[in-house]
């Protein structure tokens, strides 16, 4: 049985009388929404709000779930929606940047460099790495930096993210290329690669 088939399970065992599968659901799903709210929000107080305003929201639609996509895939649009609307009505709307249609989206490869040997000089730089690329996606603008998140840390398809983000897969793959160059700009000093060396 697919962990699909087992989310659906459980809402349909939520929506005949049984909470405590949502407990299950949301014990199941609540390190990764925190962890997704964490690149959103960033105040942890806030993060833990917002996590729980979106699980309620989940909770009160479950009647209108469909199963058309993942239960995840619905849960972190509402996780994401709650997020939004938690910084506008704190005037703190992140900036939206414009689409752009990017040919080699998927061009970007892990850099060999990065591998690790686990001597100290590696351990220090790879550290330094781990900030780097942190302080890049921090900078990143929302779009860029959800699209990112969802495809390298949630594991996301790139499928999944265009109906988690309400977008055409062309716009996610332009976000996760732009993100992408983003970061690696970011880590050029550290690795020391010349900007026309592709990764």
């Amino acid at each position: 049985m697919s962990e699909r088939d087992i989310d659906q399970q459980l809402v349909e065992r939520v929506l005949r009388g049984d909470k405590r599968s949502f407990e299950l659901l949301v014990a199941k799903y609540q390190r990764r929404i925190f962890r997704l709210l964490s690149r959103l929000v960033r105040d942890p107080a806030e993060i833990e709000d917002v996590a729980q305003e979106a699980f309620i929201k989940a909770y009160r639609a479950l009647p209108a779930f469909r199963g058309e996509s993942a239960f995840y895939t619905w849960l972190y649009r509402i996780a994401i929606n709650t997020a939004k609307n938690y910084l506008v009505a704190r005037g703190r709307r992140p900036p939206t940047t414009t689409e752009t249609e990017v040919e080699d989206a998927e061009g970007f490869s892990e850099a060999e460099s990065l591998r690790d040997v686990a001597s100290p000089e590696s351990l220090l730089q790879s550290k330094q790495v781990g900030d780097a690329v942190n302080r890049a996606i921090d900078k990143l603008p929302e779009d860029l930096r959800q699209a990112i998140v969802l495809r390298e840390l949630e594991g996301l398809s790139y499928e999944e993210i265009a109906e988690t983000m309400n977008c055409p897969i062309g716009t996610v793959r332009s976000r996760i290329f732009r993100a992408r160059e983003a970061i690696a700009a970011e880590l050029r000093p550290l690795l020391d690669r010349s900007k026309d060396k592709r990764w």
